[in-house]
């Protein structure tokens, strides 16, 4: 069932992620075929939920959709930090929201059979406002605070369509 690679090369990269092609060999059939992956840091994502349980969210746009969605605060993970000082950055920075510890809900491949990272999911629980969000030159978010027992509703209906923050919601759902 394992492929042995053959040769590998990347045929692109840019500031957040490279696509490298490898040429693979099925170990069990010998045959040889050409897959294409997205190289890219680990990401976080973080449920912020406030004391009175509403989760903060963000709104924002999203190219690959050409479309808005609704999500939890999310990012990448520099090189040269912890998925939890990660969370911690994003949250503040997408939010203005920050919180006094964060509690791991698991660690889920976003999608394996093209991409090689990661995402860290989070909930900061009783997190606190404590001034306006920090956002870089391609952020334009509207924060948002949705109770958490509307959050199964949105899902149903698609107000909440992201992949990611549906895994981090189902982690949620686990613990509580």
């Amino acid at each position: 069932m394992r492929w042995e690679v053959l040769k590998s090369e990347h045929r692109y990269r840019c500031n957040i992620f490279a696509v490298r092609c490898d040429v693979s060999r099925s170990v069990s059939r010998g045959t040889e075929h050409e897959f294409h992956v997205i190289e890219t840091n680990d990401w976080v994502n973080v449920v912020p939920l406030t004391v009175d349980r509403c989760v903060v969210m963000v709104r924002q746009f999203r190219h690959g959709i050409r479309d808005l969605t609704l999500e939890v605060p999310a990012g990448v993970i520099d090189a040269d930090e912890l998925p939890v000082m990660a969370a911690r950055r994003e949250l503040r920075e997408e939010t203005g929201y920050t919180c006094a510890a964060l509690a791991p809900l698991g660690v889920v491949h976003p999608n394996p059979a093209i991409m090689n990272n990661r995402c860290h999911m989070f909930v900061a629980r009783d997190v606190t406002l404590e001034g306006p969000p920090q956002w870089d030159g391609t952020e334009e978010l509207v924060v948002e605070t949705v109770p958490l027992v509307e959050i199964p509703a949105l899902i149903r209906t698609g107000g909440i369509s992201n992949a990611l923050t549906l895994v981090a919601f189902q982690l949620l759902s686990l613990l509580d």
